[in-house]
């Protein structure tokens, strides 16, 4: 779920306290967990995100949570979801990312608010492929981040993390895996950071057509192909 709202890590962290602040008053003191994801745990961890549009997390318990976030959106001007936690149906998700979940802070005393470790969240990105939004070069991203700070991945350790948290790499395509393959290859990472950048860009110029002269014709099940063949074209 998108919107045309920027987050950042500073007012992601001034939305999450006053989420614990609302939670705390709704949930009666008992204590309650949040798992950020995909961009939004991108965010909180790298440097090379100034900002995200999707705040995905898995939430326990959900219920009074919604009331929590619902209100939170009212009182900054929030669209309603601006924190989503529908994503328990795309195809990144497992019930075991719980498992692989760090701390990140703890707000009001009683709101948990956890990340995905490095390689979980690479192995998500890697499920979710698409390369009309940030996918790809988060891909790369977070690999350079990494290695910055001492802690490279390498394919073993990758390769641990899509096993244990998807059995084996049929959920993610070919495109995706070549990429990470040439990545771990290459000796500029921040070379096919700009080109995935670029790409994705096109990507999304490309959807954005579309849309605009063919509505209805988009749709999840084939904007993959949809992209490559229009690229392709306009080679």
């Amino acid at each position: 779920m998108s919107f045309e709202v920027p987050f950042t890590k500073k007012n992601l962290d001034l939305y999450l306290r006053e989420l614990g602040k609302e939670y705390r008053r709704r949930g009666k003191g008992v204590h309650a967990e949040l798992i950020l994801i995909g961009g939004a745990s991108v965010l909180i961890n790298y440097g090379f995100r100034e900002m995200t549009y999707d705040i995905d997390a898995i939430s326990m318990p959900p219920t009074v949570m919604k009331e929590a976030v619902n209100a939170v959106g009212d009182r900054f001007g929030l669209p309603n979801g601006w924190l989503n936690m529908d994503f328990m149906r795309t195809s990144s998700y497992t019930p075991r990312l719980a498992e692989y979940a760090v701390h990140y802070k703890t707000f009001s005393h009683v709101l948990e608010v956890r990340t995905i470790r490095a390689e979980y969240l690479l192995a998500m990105k890697l499920v979710s492929g698409r390369r009309y939004k940030k996918d790809m070069s988060d891909i790369v991203g977070i690999l350079i981040g990494q290695a910055r700070a001492g802690q490279p991945l390498s394919y073993e350790k990758i390769d641990k993390a899509v096993i244990d948290l998807y059995d084996d790499w049929s959920r993610i395509n070919n495109d995706t895996r070549t990429l990470l393959l040439k990545a771990l290859e290459t000796p500029n990472l921040e070379e096919l950071f700009s080109e995935q950048c670029a790409e994705e860009a096109r990507s999304k110029e490309v959807i954005a057509e579309i849309v605009q002269k063919s509505p209805g014709v988009v749709r999840e099940n084939n904007i993959q192909e949809i992209i490559a063949a229009a690229l392709e074209k306009k080679k």
